[in-house]
């Protein structure tokens, strides 16, 4: 899993940076896992060109080579079939149902009915990604299938995610389209108590300031002090520390500006890595915030090299259909999240911090300015959501 968790982490910083560019100074929440599952869904179908931009762009290119001896072993699910096994393993790991998060991901294809479909694609989506391709008619019912295509969301994400297509966003002459929304709803390890929030000014970037309400405890959590560029990142577990918050706050004079720009694989897994967070006594002050942002991401694929899949001459999905002119229309992605107070203390979690050697100073973690985080899955280190709060 190591090199399909780096894949997840290159993946997730080009597209935060490319997010970044375009929505400078907004809110930033994306699932780079949910859609790296429902890209490699259409990857499972494409082929030539299409496929070895798919594979670049997503970094599965370097892990392909590797596996094309066990192709063989998965005729059903030629192309890169043991890329597809294990992203299926991974995700039933991450989404099981009994653990006390809730992780609803809703990922499917929808193709026009005037295409036929491989029943070898069709099968192995199913049986890979739990996802089968439906047909639709786009051309005679577009609104109704509009309706349909939310409905199917809103029912598989604890109806958090609400008209994922607005009216007017399919149009008839639609001819495949990518849906992937994603809510997550987790408890922390340690609960804030609501009794601990109290209202406390946030700091814009362009000097203004807005009032929010900032959650308040103090624990033992793990905290790493970087030097260069000035910054605290703090890492706050979620219930069984199967997933966790990773915060990157900036110090000082030092802006979010300057940690984005020095962000990339290397230095990520740097100032997270365990040689630099430390346990210790940590007064934590975070915002209680909800995000919920949607993007259409064709525009953005394209600029990371994923150009001929929306490409009606140039798209080869031959590996989905016998027919040509097959391609992508659009691809959307809506995430929801809900940072609160809740949470369930885990039993026994204060008899774990008798062992860890307090340090004298308490540190005091202060997120009442702009800041990135990033939530994990801790077993595979995989990137579930990423996320840039400018303004909560």
């Amino acid at each position: 899993m190591g090199s399909l968790s780096t894949a997840n982490v290159e993946f997730c910083l080009d597209v935060f940076k490319e997010m970044n560019n375009s929505n400078v100074g907004d809110n930033i929440f994306f699932s780079p896992l949910s859609l790296l599952y429902a890209l490699s869904m259409i990857l499972l179908g494409a082929r030539g060109n299409s496929a070895d931009q798919m594979q670049k762009v997503l970094h599965f290119n370097h892990i392909v080579e590797s596996l094309k001896p066990e192709f063989k072993n998965s005729p059903q699910c030629s192309q890169a079939g043991r890329i597809h096994s294990e992203l299926g393993v991974l995700f039933s790991q991450i989404n099981q149902p009994d653990s006390n998060y809730t992780l609803s991901i809703a990922n499917k294809l929808y193709g026009t009915e005037t295409m036929a479909f491989h029943e070898q694609y069709l099968s192995c989506s199913e049986k890979l990604y739990q996802a089968r391709l439906e047909t639709v008619d786009f051309e005679q019912s577009t609104e109704e299938t509009r309706k349909t295509i939310n409905a199917w969301v809103e029912s598989k994400t604890n109806g958090k995610v609400k008209d994922l297509f607005g009216k007017g966003t399919i149009d008839p002459s639609s001819v495949m389209v990518l849906v992937n929304a994603i809510y997550f709803k987790g408890q922390w390890q340690n609960k804030f108590q609501e009794r601990e929030t109290v209202k406390t000014p946030f700091q814009l970037s362009e000097g203004k300031s807005v009032i929010v309400e900032m959650m308040h405890q103090t624990g033992t959590f793990k905290l790493a002090f970087i030097k260069e560029p000035k910054m605290l990142v703090l890492e706050l577990p979620y219930v069984n520390n199967k997933l966790n918050m990773i915060i990157l706050l900036p110090k000082g004079t030092t802006n979010l500006e300057q940690v984005e720009k020095q962000l990339n694989v290397r230095t990520f897994h740097r100032w997270t890595s365990s040689a630099n967070m430390l346990e210790r006594e940590v007064e934590v002050h975070l915002p209680r915030f909800k995000l919920e942002v949607k993007y259409e991401l064709n525009s953005l694929l394209k600029s990371l090299g994923m150009t001929d899949l929306f490409n009606y001459g140039k798209a080869d999905l031959s590996g989905m259909s016998p027919a040509t002119g097959l391609y992508l229309s659009k691809v959307i992605h809506k995430s929801y999240l809900d940072v609160s107070e809740e949470g369930t203390e885990a039993a026994g979690a204060t008899g774990d911090s008798i062992s860890v050697k307090r340090l004298p100073i308490r540190a005091r973690f202060m997120a009442n300015r702009p800041f990135l985080f990033f939530i994990r899955h801790v077993h595979s280190n995989m990137i579930l959501f990423c996320g840039k709060l400018a303004s909560p």
